[in-house]
């Protein structure tokens, strides 16, 4: 017959080195890819044109000159939004930020194209509408004040004017 003696925690634990390290270096190691993961949701976005994820160009089309989508650059200070013919008469054009209209002939308006609502974005113009389609507020194209819907308030309004054949951000 064998001798059978019981082993003490010590002992047990004597065998099991490096275990609860191991966990406990597994543990952290996952913790930290979390942290990366939550750092990472917190940086910039270059989905942009440039490496640190904003729109800006470096390098801008001189005045008169013809951008690669058709626009120009006129000798204005405001920015340019749009090519004033790519804005019909009674509809308009949603852009990254804002929804440029032209409610009556040479009338240009300019809006946030987020819904006071719920800060869903606005997708259709029709009908003289801004549409917004998460919970159908519809905003008028000349003051972008609500119509109808569960919005209440009107959109945001950005001063534009027309410089030579675009619209431009005025200051």
């Amino acid at each position: 017959m064998t001798d059978v003696q019981p082993r003490t925690d010590a002992e047990i634990q004597q065998d099991r080195t490096g275990s609860t390290s191991t966990r406990r270096v597994v543990l952290m190691g996952a913790g930290g890819v979390g942290v990366a993961a939550a750092l990472a949701a917190c940086g910039t976005d270059s989905s942009g044109t440039n490496p640190n994820g904003t729109d800006f160009n470096n390098n801008p089309v001189p005045a008169g000159s013809t951008a690669a989508d058709g626009t120009s650059s006129g000798g204005g200070n405001g920015t340019v939004l749009v090519a004033a013919s790519k804005v019909a008469v009674g509809s308009g054009v949603i852009l990254d930020d804002l929804v440029v209209t032209q409610p009556s002939e040479g009338t240009f308006k300019a809006f946030s194209n987020i819904c006071t609502h719920q800060q869903c974005k606005v997708t259709e113009i029709k009908n003289n509408q801004i549409a917004c389609k998460c919970h159908n507020s519809l905003f008028s194209i000349e003051d972008g004040s609500p119509i109808s819907g569960p919005a209440g308030t009107p959109l945001a309004e950005t001063k534009v004017e027309l410089d030579g054949d675009n619209v431009v951000a005025s200051a």
